[in-house]
């Protein structure tokens, strides 16, 4: 058969499938992403305190914007569990209409920052506080669930959350409504926590879709009296802020959402990329361009008035055990979305909120890494007492403080570990002293410094030898002359130092004169 004019090649189905070799598994894959995704983007907003709507909007730009652009080309993005408190805590402050320019603000500062090509420099962040940030959104998460789940409202911040569980929980166990609430919310659990034992034909369906559908079917059928989604229509949600909204931009507080916003999202997204990365032998992620694609994403949801997005591990891992093998799958797992808002809003009504709390109850555990954290304890304290002092202040004082403490204190842990010293002595009982400094002579090591060689015979002469330092801060040089001084004055013989070798003498390069 000769190919049509121009050299396209045959036209129609088959030759559509000969220019995309991949077609059927991409199709099949954006199928089981949509499937997965739809009850998160739903559950993300509610729990954010806005429309379910706008979650299921960032997930059709997620698809259709973010997905069409390089960077990942199997990460799929959304609206995430990890930003779910951040977002909760900026609407109850700012209002809604903020929300459109927070995001839009956060998206143009990830264009800004993936191109001047500072992706890469995003995996410097300690992995410790990465996991302490999403341990204190899980505990948080978790917390503030459970009171949807008892039919009650959660308190603003997220240690009064944790606080009133207790008296919350005392209070449900007379209330037949919140009883009713709560059931159908542990249901809604075990079905997540057992679907993997159920078996393979069945487990084709994702877990969070069956487990937000049985909860549908049981509704009607035990006539529970449960609080369900409410619905105002795809268009009628869209929040574009008013121009009225940028004039507090300069607002200490807003900057700092801004700036939480956008390094959980970045973080959250490039950690992912490199996840999903090891998940699959396709092309590797360009870290760069995956920050671009992704502020590009947030600046269309700050200009539409939804939920920021970033990309997102669970779906981004069922995108790949699908069977993807291009970008296609999570382009269409957009149109999927959209096509359901479009055509099925009506559906939404009849999701049960405690099912959808249930979800993100289980979603938030998962952000809590119990086990990885006993095994750190056992062989790396100092990177669990940062993942912990991080989660603990997150839920303390909030997420951008949070944050804030634990960088400080894997700062503080990485300063202190790379200034290890070693002072070594050869006293012979008569004639010089002889001590060899090695290391890194920093200011946070002066004071063991100083004991040690003030602890040296006074009455003796000593050679200092100085030329294992690796690194001699200008604080160190001063005390170590100071005490020199001090020693020599004593009418002992004064004291020899021998100066560090400087990095290229060290490394055989003779120096520049």
């Amino acid at each position: 058969m000769s190919a049509p004019e121009g050299g396209r090649g045959p036209v129609g189905p088959v030759g559509l499938i000969a220019r995309r070799p991949h077609l059927r598994q991409d199709l099949t894959a954006s199928l089981v992403v949509f499937l997965v995704a739809l009850p998160l983007c739903v559950g993300v907003a509610v729990a954010s305190g806005v429309p379910a709507e706008l979650g299921l909007v960032t997930g059709i730009v997620g698809g259709l914007v973010t997905g069409m652009m390089r960077g990942s080309s199997l990460q799929v993005s959304g609206p995430a569990a990890g930003l779910t408190v951040l977002v909760f805590e900026a609407v109850q402050e700012h209002g809604l209409p903020l929300l459109g320019v927070l995001v839009l603000v956060t998206g143009l500062l990830q264009v800004l920052m993936g191109t001047l090509r500072l992706g890469r420099y995003f995996r410097a962040i300690s992995l410790s506080v990465v996991e302490g940030m999403l341990a204190g959104i899980g505990l948080v998460l978790v917390a503030g669930q459970l009171y949807p789940a008892m039919a009650a409202k959660a308190p603003d911040s997220g240690i009064a959350k944790m606080a009133g569980l207790p008296s919350g929980l005392g209070s449900a166990l007379g209330d037949g409504e919140a009883l009713a609430s709560l059931g159908l919310c542990a249901g809604t659990i075990a079905v997540l926590v057992l679907w993997k034992h159920v078996p393979a034909r069945v487990r084709t369906l994702p877990g969070p879709l069956a487990a937000v559908g049985l909860a549908m079917l049981a509704v009607p059928v035990l006539d529970l009296p449960v609080a369900t989604v409410r619905v105002n229509g795809l268009m009628d949600s869209l929040q574009p802020p008013p121009l009225s909204a940028f004039g507090e931009l300069w607002h200490p507080a807003v900057i700092g959402t801004i700036v939480a916003f956008t390094l959980i999202a970045s973080a959250e997204s490039l950690f992912s990329a490199a996840a999903v990365d090891r998940l699959h032998d396709g092309p590797r992620t360009s870290y760069d361009k995956e920050l671009i694609a992704q502020g590009t994403g947030n600046a269309v949801c700050g200009v539409l008035g939804a939920l920021p997005m970033t990309a997102v591990i669970v779906r981004s891992a069922a995108n790949v055990q699908a069977g993807a093998r291009t970008k296609l799958s999570r382009v269409a797992h957009g149109v999927w979305l959209l096509l359901f808002a479009a055509l099925l809003p009506g559906v939404l009504e009849y999701i049960p909120i405690p099912a959808l709390a249930g979800v993100l109850i289980y979603s938030g555990a998962k952000l809590v890494p119990l086990r990885q954290l006993a095994t750190l304890w056992r062989e790396h304290r100092g990177e669990a007492l940062v993942l912990a002092v991080t989660a603990v202040s997150i839920v303390a004082v909030g997420m951008f403080e949070g944050v804030l403490v634990g960088l400080a204190l894997a700062v503080a842990k990485a300063a202190w570990e790379s200034s290890h010293i070693r002072l070594t002595v050869v006293d012979k009982g008569a004639g010089p002293v002889d001590a060899y400094l090695s290391g890194n002579a920093t200011f946070l090591r002066l004071p063991k410094i100083l004991d040690s060689l003030e602890a040296l015979p006074q009455d003796r002469p000593v050679r200092l030898d100085l030329s294992g330092l690796l690194h001699l801060d200008h604080a160190c040089r001063s005390a170590l002359e100071n005490w020199a001084e001090r020693h020599s004055a004593d009418g002992t013989e004064p004291v020899r130092l021998t100066s560090p070798v400087r990095p290229d003498e060290r490394a055989g390069t003779p120096a520049a004169g």
